[in-house]
């Protein structure tokens, strides 16, 4: 009976060992059987099927990679995006793989892949402003038949896909989309997705773990680095590919969500009903979504309530036709309260229902309807808001807010560690109407707010602010500008031991009248750190003595006797910054006096970067240019300086300030390598009467700039100006302006007399890159010469924009060893013609489109009179006529071309017809040469 036993087990482990060892050689083996095949139909298939450049360093094929299913590994590889985003990455990974069917490859000899893998990789999702996306990459095959191609009614929707099992491991996702300025960063995302795509329906099972993700709305962050899981089944239609999502319980740290909807994505967009709730959920959970710095006092706070949120986005997305989802929010909590540790009263009956809609994800449609925020503080204290809104330029506001805090108790029932508050804040206000800059109105309003013994302290520094009172009053009955009433009695705080008062009444906000009085000191440096982050540093001391009375008519109107403002303000070592400029100014040192109309600059010298301003004048309006965001500010000033280095204004250069326009930190991520162009601002209008020592600009140094140079309307203008360059004095009338940060015209007449042609050359880009021929040319020259055009996002001239024309004069010039003249002689057989002296020759010229046209001239060379004319390119290229008159009188000549280039001309002797060159025809638009003409000479 043992011995039988024996038999069978030894039996059963010899068929097992034999039937897996021959599993195991034909995994090694099927791969063996098609050594090319699979590879190159996995290449063929993303030639056909991607619009992208895919680049890989090895391929694999194997049932190993991912056991036990066969598939194609490729190693690093690299996938670019669709247009417009051809030379950006869409994705990078350690590893891409494509599961084969391995049925259809054994039986039918066909690779169909049905699984794909990505590990380690980054993902980049792009959509541009005018909603252009990165990853229209798949080229859909041609399934529709003639009658649904000429159906108009027929589904635009993408391509059919057959993947029955998506796999993502340790991937980093972000998403970009500009248009509609959302994006989203996803770190360590793992995803499983499974389903049987045997039918053109089938539902995924998926299973997703994101270790952190980020969600920002117009440059806000409302979710940061918050860990998610999800647990979903999505029902997906291959052909339309449609999402519809059935179970979806996703969790955000501990706040549980359930996602159901639809998502389409089409061809020019998308389309979606997305729905996410969070119902009766503890507080807790759903404070477990702050920021990651709140979450040690998330620990150390009791937490109670319920909560219900609501999330909404539906609609289609299609930028071409202007259509964009609607979005809303709903948020809704009951018997709240707070109690962080040892404070001696909780926060109770926190009360808040919150529900807001944007249609079209139009911030102009946008609805708010706060129906009820309060709470308790202790037995006395209390807040109650509420707050309707439509609309936000012309907004539609019914708010009333009133309150009685003790904020010591308040700040303690919440636990602020990083900032100490004291004093009593009282408000009561109730507004209702319609608030509207551009047609005066402002909601009918009654209330105050009132601040007594007020005191504030945060970690960043070790003194308070302290002795803070202030009380503001506002009332408008008739619910428009001429009726706005606001009082702010005599404010005043005392910090470091300097007081600083405030007492201001501003009535009839139609023509507003005012009348203020400002007095104190402050040691700018310190009162910042009271308020700062990390990282960043601003020093400085102001000093303000100001009494500000009048009206803003006065001013327009030219009743300059009837205001009265007067005072001063001091400033020493503040750092100023603007959205428009990289680096931050810093006032050195700032006097400015008020005499009515005129803001006047009495000692200010200021730095930015490596340039140094010292500066004197006035400001016109200055009270009207603050009081209203439209205003301009006009002005007269004297500026000197040792040192302007334009390079340092450029709108993409690095620099400290971070607080750059969005249009401006597009540019810098679009062109890394772009330094940008000045942008000039748009609201001043101001006339500057300058002498510098030295300008530097793109490589290119220019001492002792005097003239007048004016700002008017983002415009830029040099007038009458001198500087020398070379040890010659250039005379400059120039305008500038900006189109986009990396884009910028120009227009400017240049007048220079009695110049070395050779320093020119050698020094000056443009001359170089215009006057080719003055390599081999030594003597004195002048110029007179108009010319505008574009620059690019260097600040350097596009070649192919340039329009203008001038005169070039050779008072003395000699020219040696060009090749051009070498080659006439050696045509002519008469050496003296190949080294020309010229003298009191001008010649003429004009530039459009890449190209410069010579209109005849004649010179005397070794008694021959030569006659040239024709066209040359910034290319390089020739195509010039010559008649050379032979002596006595060069009365009889004969005809001469020259084509080629410069360093290659072909010429030809008795011979009227040349080579036709291309004419590059540039698009101001788009900053581009959109295609090349062939033109004759003139």
């Amino acid at each position: 009976m043992n011995y039988n036993f024996k038999n069978i087990v030894l039996k059963t482990l010899k068929i097992s060992g034999i039937v897996i060892a021959s599993v195991l050689l034909l995994l090694y083996l099927i791969p063996l059987f098609f050594p090319g095949t699979v590879a190159s139909e996995v290449k063929k298939i993303a030639n056909q099927r991607l619009d992208s450049k895919i680049e890989f360093s090895k391929s694999r094929f194997s049932f190993f990679t991912h056991f036990p299913s066969l598939t194609v590994s490729l190693d690093d590889l690299s996938l670019t995006g669709s247009a417009p985003f051809k030379n950006d990455t869409l994705l990078k990974a350690k590893q891409v793989a494509f599961g084969i069917n391995i049925k259809r490859l054994l039986f039918d000899n066909e690779v169909k892949i049905n699984k794909l893998y990505v590990s380690n990789a980054d993902i980049n999702v792009m959509v541009n402003q005018k909603g252009q996306a990165n990853y229209n990459i798949y080229i859909a095959p041609e399934e529709l038949s003639e009658k649904d191609k000429n159906n108009k009614n027929a589904p635009d929707e993408g391509t059919a896909i057959r993947l029955e099992r998506i796999d993502f491991k340790n991937c980093n996702i972000k998403y970009n989309d500009r248009s509609a300025k959302i994006l989203i960063d996803a770190k360590g995302f793992n995803y499983v997705g499974k389903g049987n795509l045997s039918e053109d329906i089938f539902d995924l099972n998926t299973d997703a773990q994101i270790d952190n993700v980020s969600f920002y709305y117009n440059r806000t962050a409302y979710l940061r680095k918050k860990e998610v899981h999800a647990d979903l089944i999505t029902r997906i239609n291959t052909h339309a590919l449609s999402f519809i999502l059935q179970k979806n319980e996703l969790k955000i740290n501990k706040l549980p969500l359930k996602f159901t909807g639809l998502f389409t994505i089409l061809r020019d967009g998308y389309k979606i009903n997305i729905k996410a709730a969070s119902e009766n959920t503890t507080l807790k959970d759903l404070f477990s979504v702050m920021p990651p710095e709140y979450l040690t006092w998330l620990e150390n706070t009791q937490l109670s309530g319920r909560s219900d949120l609501l999330f909404t986005f539906k609609g289609n997305y299609n930028v071409a036709k202007k259509q964009k989802p609607d979005l809303a929010f709903n948020i809704k909590i009951n018997e709240g309260s707070v109690n962080y540790k040892d404070a001696p009263v909780p926060l109770t009956n926190f009360q808040m229902n919150l529900n807001t809609i944007m249609p079209s994800l139009d911030v102009e449609k946008l609805r708010v309807n706060l129906s009820k925020l309060s709470f308790n503080v202790g037995h006395n204290d209390y807040f109650t808001a509420f707050l309707q809104s439509k609309g936000f330029t012309e907004m539609n506001v019914n708010a009333k807010i009133k309150g009685a805090l003790d904020l010591a108790t308040l700040d303690a029932a919440l636990g602020l560690n990083t900032i100490d508050l004291k004093g009593t804040l009282i408000t009561d206000i109730d507004a209702n109407g319609l608030f509207s800059t551009s047609k005066k109105l402002f909601p009918k309003t009654r209330g105050g707010i009132s601040l007594d013994n007020g005191w504030l302290k945060t970690d960043s520094y070790p003194n308070p602010i302290t002795k803070i009172t202030f009380a503001a009053n506002v009332l408008n009955k008739a619910g428009t500008y001429k009726d706005l009433i606001i009082a702010v009695a005599p404010a005043s705080f005392v910090f470091e031991g300097n007081p600083v008062y405030v007492k201001a009444a501003l009535s009839d906000f139609n023509d507003l009248a005012y009348n203020a009085k400002i007095k104190g000191e402050l040691n700018v440096g310190n009162i910042y750190k009271v308020f700062s982050r990390k990282g960043m540093d601003v020093t400085g001391y102001a000093k303000a003595d100001l009494s500000l009375q009048g009206k803003q008519s006065y001013a327009t109107t030219g009743q300059y006797d009837k205001l009265d403002n007067r005072g001063t303000i001091l400033l020493r070592n503040i750092k100023a910054t603007s959205e428009l400029f990289p680096k931050p100014f810093l006032i050195k040192q700032g006097n400015f006096r008020f005499q009515n109309e005129k803001m006047w600059f009495e000692k200010f010298y200021a730095s930015y970067g490596k340039s140094d301003f010292d500066i004197n004048g006035y400001l016109l309006n200055t009270i009207n240019y603050f009081l209203e965001s439209r205003g301009t500010l006009s002005g007269n000033f004297n500026l000197k300086s040792k040192l302007i280095n334009v390079d340092e204004f450029m709108a993409l250069e690095k620099g400290e300030n971070k607080d750059r326009n969005l249009e401006v930190e597009y540019a810098k991520e679009d062109h890394p390598k772009m330094s940008g162009v000045v942008i000039v601002p748009k609201n001043l209008n101001v006339s500057l009467t300058a002498n510098a020592d030295k300008v530097e600009y793109n490589g290119l140094v220019f001492n002792d700039l005097k003239g007048k140079t004016c700002i008017s309307k983002g415009n830029f203008y040099l007038q009458n100006a001198v500087i020398n360059i070379i040890d010659c004095a250039l005379l400059i009338d120039a305008s500038y302006k900006d189109e986009s940060p990396t884009a910028a015209r120009f227009d400017a007449h240049f007048r220079a007399k009695n110049f070395s042609v050779q320093r020119a050359y050698n020094e000056i880009p443009m001359f170089h890159d215009m006057v080719t021929v003055a390599e081999k040319a030594h003597g004195i020259i002048s110029i007179d010469y108009k010319i505008k055009g574009d620059l690019d996002g260097n600040m350097s001239p596009i070649y192919e924009s340039l329009e203008g024309g001038g005169t070039l004069n050779l008072r003395d010039v000699k020219v040696k060893g060009l090749k051009l003249f070498d080659g006439i002689s050696q045509k002519t057989g008469q050496d003296g013609l190949n080294n020309p002296d010229m003298e009191g020759i001008q010649i003429k010229s004009s530039i459009d489109n890449n190209l410069i046209h010579i209109t005849p001239f004649t010179f005397s060379v070794a008694s021959f009179k030569p006659t040239l004319k024709g066209t040359t390119s910034f290319d390089g290229l020739l195509d010039l006529r010559m008649r050379l008159g032979l002596p006595p009188f060069g009365i009889i000549g004969f005809p001469i071309t020259i084509t080629g280039t410069h360093e290659a001309p072909k010429i030809k002797v008795f011979s009227k017809t040349g080579k036709e060159i291309l004419d590059a025809v540039y698009n101001e638009k788009s900053n581009k040469v959109i295609r090349k003409e062939k033109v004759k000479t003139k």
